[in-house]
C-alpha cells in the first residue's frame, strides 16, 4: 500500500501508546510500519531533503499534533506518553482522528491559530488541505506551512526548557544576547552570576570591552498558566538600582500581566520584558537550540536574462 498521510496515522499511532508506558518515536515508527503493511521499499522511501524517510516524518508530524492537542505528552527527546485525555478519546472509540476531529481541543485550536498568517485565520475554524489548496496561492501555503512548522517548534523549545535546569536557562540567555550582537566581539561579554545571594541578578552582558556599560538578566522558568506578576518587576528594578545599572532583560517561559508590563513601560530604567513566545522566536531566528534541517530555494523566471535587444 502507499504511505499514509500523517492524519491517518494518528489513531493507530495513539492507541500504540494505550499501554501507559513511555515510548520512543523511532521504535514506534518500526511498528506502525507493520501495521500499516508497508513494504520495505516505502518504509525506505525518502523526502527530497534525503535526511529522512517519508514516513518517519508523518509519523513525527502526527505525533506533533497529538501532543498539541494534549492527547500525548513528550517526556524528553524522542520519546512521548499518553495522557488522561489521550485515554479518554480512545475509550469514545473514535473511527478516525484527523485535524477536523482534534479542533475539538481548545490548545489545538490554539496551535492552529498561532500557525495562522492573519488575524482573520485565527479566529475562524481552521480548514482542510483541500480548501487551502482551493483558497491560496502555492507561495501563501508555502508560507502557512512554515508558520506551522515554526509553531509546532515553538511549544518543542518551550518543553525542552522547563525540564532543564535553572543554570542552562540562565546560560541559553546569554548565549542568546550573544548571538543577537550584545557584548560585542569580546568572548567573555556574557557571564552568568545567578546564585545565592545574586541579588535577583542571573547574568550579565557587557556592552563594551571594559565593562563600562552593562546589561543585567534575570530569567525565570515558569509554567504557561503562571504569568509573572508586577511585583517581580518592582523587586528586579531594585536589583538593578543596588548594582548601579539603569539597563535591564527579564526573561521568562511564560508571561507578564498587564500590571508588570505597565511598570516596566513605565520605570525610568530601561527594562525590556521578553516573554516565553519572543524568546522562541529569538531563539529561532538566531539558531539557538533549534538547526537548520533543510533548505528550500523556490525560483522565478529572471526577466532580465530573455531581455531581447
Amino acid at each position: 500500500m502507499p504511505v499514509p498521510d500523517f492524519q491517518s496515522i494518528m489513531l493507530p499511532l495513539l492507541r500504540t501508546a494505550s499501554d501507559g508506558s513511555e515510548h520512543k518515536v523511532s521504535s514506534i515508527t518500526g511498528h506502525l510500519a507493520l501495521d500499516f503493511q508497508l513494504s520495505e521499499g516505502e518504509q525506505q522511501q525518502l523526502l527530497p531533503s534525503g535526511r529522512q524517510t517519508t514516513f518517519a516524518n508523518r509519523v513525527a508530524w502526527a505525533k506533533t499534533y497529538l501532543v498539541q492537542a494534549g492527547l500525548l505528552e513528550a517526556t524528553r527527546r524522542a520519546h512521548f506518553r499518553i495522557t488522561d485525555r489521550g485515554r479518554q478519546v480512545l475509550e469514545s472509540n473514535p473511527q478516525r482522528i484527523d485535524i477536523e476531529y482534534l479542533l475539538q481541543f481548545p490548545e489545538f485550536v490554539d496551535f492552529r491559530g498561532r500557525s495562522r498568517s492573519s488575524d482573520e485565520a485565527s479566529t475562524q475554524k481552521p480548514t482542510g488541505a483541500t480548501s487551502l489548496l482551493d483558497e491560496e496561492t502555492p507561495d501563501e501555503i508555502i508560507r502557512s506551512a512554515v508558520k506551522q512548522i515554526e509553531s509546532a517548534l515553538t511549544k518543542e523549545l518551550l518543553d525542552r526548557i522547563l525540564s532543564a535546569s535553572p543554570s542552562f536557562f540562565e546560560g541559553l540567555i546569554v548565549n542568546l544576547l550573544l548571538a543577537m550582537g550584545y557584548g560585542g566581539s569580546s568572548e567573555d561579554a556574557g557571564q552568568i552570576v545567578g546564585k545565592a545571594g545574586d541579588g535577583g541578578i542571573d547574568g550579565v552582558i557587557d556592552q563594551d570591552s571594559l565593562g563600562l556599560d552593562r546589561v543585567y538578566i534575570q530569567a525565570k522558568r515558569y509554567a504557561h498558566e503562571n504569568p509573572v506578576s508586577e511585583p517581580e518587576i518592582r523587586a528586579f528594578s531594585g536589583s538593578l538600582g543596588a548594582a548601579k545599572a539603569n539597563k535591564g532583560i527579564f526573561v521568562t517561559t511564560s508571561s507578564f500581566t498587564q500590571p508588570a508590563l505597565t511598570f516596566a513601560e513605565r520605570h525610568p530604567y530601561r527594562i525590556v520584558l521578553v516573554d516565553g513566545r519572543m524568546l522562541t522566536k529569538l531563539m529561532i531566528r538566531h539558531n539557538i537550540g533549534v538547526r537548520i534541517e533543510e533548505t528550500l530555494h523556490i525560483k522565478r523566471i529572471d526577466e532580465d536574462f530573455f531581455v531581447d535587444e
